[in-house]
């Protein structure tokens, strides 16, 4: 008697809120707990696992390797090998993925009020700060990568022409930081009073709260100059 074939598996099918609606089909492909902050990590470029499992305290492997394999079944991000002598595996946003950081803005500005305590369950890591700072630095004019400096540590933004997130240097990308054209050096609550819009970016220079150095243009254009 032949032996029966196994059955081929059937697709597994993703949750949907079958709606024709685009906010909802946005839904089905980011509103999954942990996808959003995934994207926020490879926003500044190409992450390791294991140095996104390390940015995402909460979650777990198993989690995570199921988010990842969802965003590249949706096409949000690829994962590919670094080319000698860097043997690794990396993760990296499409374009359609990158098309979301002006939501992950918007839901930062959002939510930037209901930061007013730091409890101590909280992790807290430098970049996480970029996107509240991004809403005032949209105004510079001058293209160049800026430094800005926490306690926390340090992560790197482009500016003009619409500002976006590059952490460059390890842990964030593979080889050397960027080169700052200029450099601010704050504390992390002055980050979020700048994304709730409390104040400008001008003003935190102008009183002092901010630290401005370097010699181009662009530190000259913070400086007010």
């Amino acid at each position: 008697m032949p032996r029966q074939q196994p059955a081929a598996p059937r697709p597994v099918r993703r949750r949907s809120y079958d709606q024709f609606c685009a906010t909802a089909r946005a839904l089905d492909s980011v509103g999954d707990r942990w996808t959003l902050l995934i994207v926020r990590e490879l926003l500044a470029g190409p992450r390791r696992y294991t140095d996104l499992h390390a940015d995402l305290p909460g979650v777990s492997t198993d989690v995570l390797a199921s988010r990842l394999k969802d965003m590249e079944q949706g096409g949000l991000a690829v994962r590919r090998k670094l080319p000698p002598p860097a043997p690794a595996s990396v993760y990296e946003l499409t374009e359609r993925g990158h098309g979301l950081l002006p939501v992950l803005a918007a839901l930062a500005e959002w939510g930037a009020p209901a930061l007013t305590e730091r409890r101590p369950t909280d992790a807290v890591r430098a970049h996480w700060f970029a996107l509240p700072l991004l809403r005032a630095l949209a105004g510079l004019t001058h293209e160049g990568v800026l430094e800005v400096r926490l306690d926390e540590g340090e992560f790197h933004v482009r500016t003009g022409g619409g500002v976006a997130v590059e952490f460059g240097g390890e842990p964030y990308g593979f080889g050397p930081a960027p080169r700052a054209d200029a450099r601010i050096t704050l504390d992390a609550e002055l980050c979020l009073e700048l994304g709730r819009g409390g104040l400008t970016l001008a003003e935190a220079v102008k009183d002092g709260r901010i630290e401005v150095s370097g010699d181009g243009p662009l530190a000259a254009e913070l400086r007010g100059e």
